[in-house]
């Protein structure tokens, strides 16, 4: 399977602007998969009564973006429901099937946790024979939600994710990934946003061993997912039939 990830310079509060700019960077490329940034229509903004979709404006684009490149696209968005705020990470399938996951962990250091309600559901989606597990940005820092009960093959974790933690962003994808026994895709946008804080480019893409297995080219990351490699892999390591058994509490 290929993916394609987008290094997106996210235009503050700008939904029109950034769906033009994506357009623009897609127009040239194809993949089974493309991967956009944490709340690519907007930028990770608080102002959530301003800026959450009240008619699925990023669900519609994505849904777009499927059909026109037959391909599935994934990313967060806020979004309002039922008087409730969410940062919902949706994955749209080429026939349009869209499954969704909100954010189980809230960054209570910028007030999200004030702002939008954590979801309560870990969300596996099945594409291409792929089993792939939904995260979003702060999730990363919780192994635990996350742990590999022999029920996925990957990881997509998309991110607003400042230079100034990225070293924990890097170090901690690769620990999912050789912890797991799992591809791990982690996604970040680039530039400034409009609180003044700078993401560089630190995107990656890391094999259940923790190679590198992603490829840079512009703003672009791209990478090709092999399940038989992955279940060698697995046969030969299976340190997952050790894991702990327990329950989460959500």
């Amino acid at each position: 399977m290929k993916i394609t990830g987008l290094n997106l310079d996210i235009s503050w509060k700008n939904k029109e602007q950034n769906f033009q700019q994506i357009e623009k960077e897609l127009q040239h490329h194809e993949a089974d998969l493309f991967i956009l940034p944490e709340m690519f229509s907007t930028g990770f903004c608080m102002d959530a009564a301003e800026v959450s979709d009240k008619n699925q404006e990023s669900l519609e684009f994505l849904k777009k973006m499927a059909k026109e490149k037959n391909a599935a696209f994934c990313g967060s968005a806020p979004v309002e429901e039922n008087g409730k705020f969410y940062n919902r990470m949706y994955f749209v399938a080429p026939d349009l099937k869209t499954d969704f996951y909100n954010k189980r962990h809230l960054f209570s250091f910028s007030g999200e946790d004030k702002v939008y309600t954590p979801g309560k559901e870990r969300v596996i989606v099945n594409y291409k024979g792929f089993r792939i597990l939904l995260q979003v940005c702060y999730d990363l820092r919780f192994p635990v939600f996350a742990r590999n009960n022999d029920d996925y093959d990957a990881i997509l974790y998309v991110a607003n994710w400042p230079e100034k933690r990225v070293a924990a962003w890097e170090h901690l994808l690769k620990a999912r990934a050789i912890e797991n026994l799992s591809f791990v895709f982690g996604l970040n946008r680039i530039g400034t946003d409009g609180n003044n804080l700078f993401y560089k480019e630190s995107s990656h893409c890391f094999f259940a061993d923790g190679k590198e297995i992603s490829e840079k080219q512009g703003n672009i990351v791209t990478t090709e997912l092999n399940l038989e490699e992955l279940k060698d892999f697995r046969s030969h390591f299976q340190f997952l039939n050790d894991r702990d058994s327990f329950s989460i509490e959500l």
